[in-house]
């Protein structure tokens, strides 16, 4: 599932280059989903006094409101994008507002000085109002998405990838770069998305089948712990593959 966001102040043709966008995704015959991000603390889609902020109140921690043509479920926190993305299987995955997520971004704005506030190197194009009266900006195309949708959707096809990870680069910098860095070369061209060292990795873990993303320190030990136990087994032998499954059957006994 490929990821990107499209971002810029308020009013900057963010919403309607997403929606191009998106009618041309679906031309190709693309799945799509959309994020919203709100940028007003005091948002919220429930309102004071319905019976699911009755639910809330009294302290259900996960309300689901269930109408004819559409489900809304609310959560009593805000999601970080990577758990939020668990919720999609499409192809591209579009986040309208994100200038923080490790992820592309194509930039809206309707003057030069909006632009520069919001710059970083993982944008990968401009669009919105000031695409009308601009080529370019610093190393940037600025295409309107109201004048030519196929360039644009060419794009993201080129460049877009999935959600890399966005670990601390204290963490880990086992490919040469922490992730933000990776991100930009990738968007640059410098890289692509499978140099990354932890999608590569061949030490796996499965909780619920979703694969846990590892940094390599915390790989090593693992494959120590287990290489520890295993080859005081019969059976074992040097770069042998293992595996191990852990039900949820198993019950101790007190």
């Amino acid at each position: 599932m490929n990821v990107f966001s499209v971002a810029g102040f308020t009013k900057s043709g963010k919403t309607t280059t997403i929606e191009y966008i998106i009618r041309e995704l679906k031309k190709r015959n693309y799945s799509v989903g959309s994020i919203k991000d709100i940028h007003f603390e005091s948002f919220k889609i429930d309102t004071d006094g319905t019976n699911t902020n009755r639910h809330k109140v009294a302290g259900s921690e996960l309300v689901t409101a269930r109408g004819f043509y559409e489900t809304d479920i609310m959560f009593q926190r805000k999601l970080d994008l990577y758990e939020i993305a668990k919720f999609y299987d499409v192809d591209y995955l579009i986040v309208e507002g994100d200038i923080e997520s490790n992820i592309p971004v194509i930039l809206t704005a309707d003057c030069i000085a909006d632009l520069d506030k919001r710059y970083n190197k993982r944008a990968f194009l401009v669009s919105g109002k000031i695409a009308d009266t601009i080529k370019n900006y610093k190393n940037l195309d600025a295409i309107s998405a109201l004048e030519d949708i196929d360039a644009i959707v060419d794009r993201i096809e080129a460049v877009t990838f999935p959600m890399l990870p966005d670990f601390h680069p204290k963490c880990c910098t086992a490919c040469g770069y922490t992730c933000r860095q990776m991100c930009e070369r990738i968007v640059a061209g410098d890289n692509k998305y499978e140099d990354c060292v932890i999608l590569n990795a061949d030490v796996k873990l499965k909780v619920n089948g979703e694969t846990i993303k590892m940094v390599p320190f915390v790989q090593q030990i693992l494959r120590n712990n287990i290489e520890a136990v295993a080859k005081e087994l019969d059976g074992y032998s040097k770069n042998a593959l293992i595996e191990i499954e852990l039900g949820n059957n198993y019950k101790k006994e007190m």
